[in-house]
């Protein structure tokens, strides 16, 4: 590797995306087969003739796979949508205005309601809960601890006897701190709330049993585990009070109208079981590179760990590691590890172009000026110990540039 840019580079930021995968790649494939033979496999799954009928048979075999792989009780409690942001806005607002009708059934529409987050969750969650604010839906915004981790005596404290829905995250995507999720459900349901996670970063990093954990709602993204980018899923527990976000055709069972990306489900249904198959080893070789990697950075000076992630930790995600420079600002890091030829992040790639600090930090009470210096090096699939030391050589670098 040299200090010029070029063609070649070590891609260190899984968290944003994580680079197509062969299982993926193979399931798309007679997707892209040009002309009308094509339609055979990509005809329009809604439609009644035979080429229509054999995509939908295809889209709906992989909506079992899917539901399988995230123990999901049954198939149609799986929502194909455009991705995690779709999936986490059709959440929010399908299941608010869900419970919202029936309080109205019940008698009860002139009851206010009340909707709990936490301050650290991605902004596909905070900008839907800033539009029911505006709606008049009162939202409370628990802070996490200075490790990262939202704790269930704080959701206790939250709760009222008219919360109808609370939102965790699994797993940050800052700085990878895993969530109590089943026991905060628990509490949620006891008070008698809805509970809704976005799942994204959790799913292929670690096990994630959507019966198991007992929510009402999820959020999964294809392309934060190898599948392509536009596809995802929102599960839905039947039975679930849901007003649908998407309005049209009907599809998806009148829940998300607009016509199926066939091609994307299949590759998303290959990407998920193989990163599930893989889990529980790819975890663990992850894992020991982030300690490594937590390991090496501790003594050099200029950076400290944001969070102490102690050796073997299973209560942080495997492939995150995060970083405070000082007095070095993030887009001067990103920049400068981009001309050695690796990519890193400052933060969550949707906030990217952002110059306010980042809000998961503040909200754990590190301050606006350490936030500024973060720095988030996110592993996967294909990254290799050679990758590691490579960073750890261009780090001594852009500290002492």
């Amino acid at each position: 590797m040299t200090d010029q840019a070029s063609d070649s580079f070590i891609y260190l930021d899984y968290a944003a995306t994580a680079p197509l995968c062969e299982e993926a790649a193979l399931a798309m494939e007679p997707f892209q087969v040009p002309g009308p033979m094509n339609l055979a496999v990509n005809a329009n799954a809604n439609a009644l003739y035979r080429l229509g009928r054999g995509a939908f048979d295809l889209m709906e075999n992989a909506r079992r796979r899917v539901a399988r792989a995230l123990g999901a009780r049954r198939p149609d409690e799986i929502i194909f949508t455009s991705g995690a942001t779709e999936a986490d806005d059709a959440a929010l607002f399908g299941l608010v205005r869900g419970a919202a009708q029936q309080r109205r059934l019940a008698g009860q529409g002139d009851r206010p309601l009340h909707v709990i987050t936490s301050a650290i969750e991605h902004d596909a969650v905070l900008a839907p809960c800033k539009r029911l604010e505006a709606e008049g839906v009162s939202v409370t915004y628990l802070r996490p601890n200075r490790d990262g981790f939202v704790e269930v005596r704080t959701l206790e404290a939250a709760l009222t006897e008219d919360t109808v829905l609370v939102s965790v995250q699994a797993a940050n995507s800052e700085v990878g701190s895993i969530q109590p999720i089943r026991e905060l459900a628990a509490v949620a349901h006891e008070a008698g709330a809805l509970f809704h996670t976005d799942a994204v970063q959790a799913l292929g990093k670690m096990p994630l049993d959507l019966q198991q954990l007992d929510v009402d709602a999820a959020s999964f993204s294809a392309h934060k585990i190898g599948g392509p980018k536009g596809v995802g899923a929102l599960y839905l527990r039947a039975r679930t009070p849901f007003e649908a976000f998407l309005l049209g055709g009907g599809q998806e069972s009148g829940r998300r109208s607009g016509t199926q990306n066939v091609a994307g489900i299949e590759g998303f249904a290959a990407a998920l079981e193989a990163a599930q198959a893989a889990q529980e080893e790819e975890s663990g070789r992850l894992r020991v590179l982030r300690d490594a990697l937590y390991a090496e950075i501790m003594p050099l000076d200029g950076v400290q760990a944001t969070v102490d992630v102690e050796a073997g930790s299973e209560d942080y995600l495997p492939n995150i590691v995060h970083l405070l420079a000082d007095e070095l600002e993030s887009e001067t890091m990103v920049l400068r590890f981009d001309q050695l030829g690796l990519c890193v992040a400052g933060g969550s790639a949707c906030s990217s172009h952002s110059l306010e600090p980042s809000h998961v930090l503040k909200a754990m009470g590190i301050t606006g000026d350490e936030a500024y210096n973060a720095l988030r090096v996110s592993m996967g699939r294909y990254t290799t110990r050679a990758d590691i030391e490579a960073f750890l050589d261009a780090l001594k670098k852009v500290l002492n540039w």
